[in-house]
């Protein structure tokens, strides 16, 4: 049996925590900023978690993480 790839798009934009939780990075945070407010943009610099209903994908797709 070969090995299982991991999915290297998906392995750089999640992270596990000490938990077994994946964390994400949010979006809308790259361009078209001056019509954000502050509090939005600051808003968006913090982690989120993933939502469970993807969890059970994620985990297929990056198998060593």
């Amino acid at each position: 049996m070969p090995k299982m790839k991991t999915n290297k798009s998906a392995a750089k934009r999640f992270s596990l925590t000490g938990s077994g939780k994946l964390k994400r990075n949010k979006a809308n945070k790259q361009h078209i900023l001056t019509k954000k407010s502050t509090k939005r943009k600051r808003n968006l610099r913090q982690s989120a978690m993933t939502d469970a209903t993807n969890v059970k994908n994620m985990k297929k797709i990056m198998p060593y993480l």
